[in-house]
């Protein structure tokens, strides 16, 4: 194997690809990157048995292709060595099947590669006909709705991310029983298979990281224990979470008592001012009490001191509410709303909170209250 390649475009795809190595080396090859070098091109795989990442650089004006070969080699020094070298083209050459010498003009490194026959096969087949979605709505699916998994691993389909697709629409939930982020996408055509799937919000949100703001397509590859991203030159595969995802439809109040329009930045800060005296950081639990036109929003702590701030609100009806949240939730749900204006929707105390973009029902986020008497 011996190859002359640009510097930038080789780290380029090296940083891509290193997100799946693994760290536990219970498979010493694991710990490394596959090179397979073919006249077509360099293709760089890694993986960690939960998530396997596979880019092709294709062979341009950017490499010179001298002998075809596969080795892999150590991931965070060859990575670490690319970063570091200042020369723009790298020669990345394999002697005697297992020696890497890695030089430039000016530095040559000595490595000792893996067999490339020590890497476990994975398998990444692609499907004839994928589910296809924009990328950059794709991002704003993950970023609005992951954020709500659960981290505790006793209830794993809680730790993911619910897929629902049926005809042309996928419907995301994701909750970790204390609130819920659902997001409805509208596919650009009918899918012939219906699926319910829960993939690991950790691994969605590293492939998220992979996207770039171009208006390219992802294709959604799925199988019954895995599912494959293919997007641009990357290969994206995670495990399935085994578990039925609960359903969440009923946690949707289908009437409010009493409806709220607010500006979503105002609000946002309101409930960050007022969290400051909050005694837990972890449940920072808040206050929100109407009065007329005007919500007030306070919380108070025995060893702090107490705060209180009015903002004008529009309502629907002439009830009042008082209702106790977390503060960090109900912030981490409005962060996520585009729109200049959010809808606010009370059912009574001890019922969900519904937060939405004003108009748009394809984005909802649910906080449950929680009891301060």
């Amino acid at each position: 194997m011996k190859i002359k390649i640009k510097k930038d475009l080789l780290l380029e795809n090296l940083n891509k690809v290193s997100k799946a190595i693994s760290t536990k080396n219970l498979v010493p090859a694991l710990a490394g990157i596959k090179f397979d070098l073919t006249n077509e091109g360099l293709t760089l795989t890694a993986s960690d048995n939960d998530i396997t990442i596979r880019s092709f650089i294709e062979n341009d004006e950017n490499m010179t292709i001298d002998e075809e070969g596969s080795i892999i080699i150590q991931g965070r020094y060859i990575l670490d060595i690319v970063r570091k070298l200042p020369d723009k083209i790298i020669n990345l050459e394999v002697f005697d099947e297992l020696k890497v010498i890695i030089s430039t003009e000016h530095s040559e490194y000595n490595l000792n590669g893996i067999n490339k026959n020590e890497y476990p096969n994975i398998n990444l087949e692609l499907n004839k006909t994928p589910i296809l979605i924009n990328s950059k709505i794709f991002k704003d699916l993950v970023n609005q709705t992951a954020f709500a998994a659960s981290t505790d691993e006793a209830r794993p389909p809680l730790t993911g991310l619910n897929f629902k697709i049926v005809g042309d629409l996928l419907e995301c939930n994701c909750t970790d029983s204390y609130r819920l982020a659902r997001k409805i996408l509208k596919l650009n055509s009918n899918v012939e298979t219906d699926y319910n799937i829960v993939i690991p919000s950790k691994n969605i949100v590293e492939f998220s990281r992979l996207l770039t703001d171009d208006d390219k397509n992802i294709e959604l590859h799925i199988f019954n224990n895995k599912i494959l991203f293919k997007y641009d030159n990357i290969v994206f595969q995670s495990r399935l979470i085994n578990g039925t995802f609960p359903n969440t439809t009923n946690l949707l109040p289908k009437e409010s008592m009493l409806k709220l329009t607010v500006k979503v930045d105002d609000l946002y800060n309101v409930i960050d001012r007022v969290s400051i005296l909050t005694s837990d950081k972890e449940k920072n639990v808040v206050t929100l009490e109407t009065n007329g036109n005007i919500l007030t929003m306070k919380s108070s702590s025995a060893e702090i001191g107490r705060v209180e701030e009015n903002m004008q609100i529009l309502k629907d009806k002439e009830e009042d509410i008082k209702i106790s949240f977390s503060a960090r939730y109900a912030m981490e749900a409005l962060k996520v709303l585009t729109q200049e204006e959010c809808e606010i929707s009370f059912v009574g105390e001890v019922n969900p909170i519904i937060f939405k973009a004003k108009g748009n029902d394809d984005l909802i986020q649910l906080v449950l209250p929680i009891r301060t008497y």
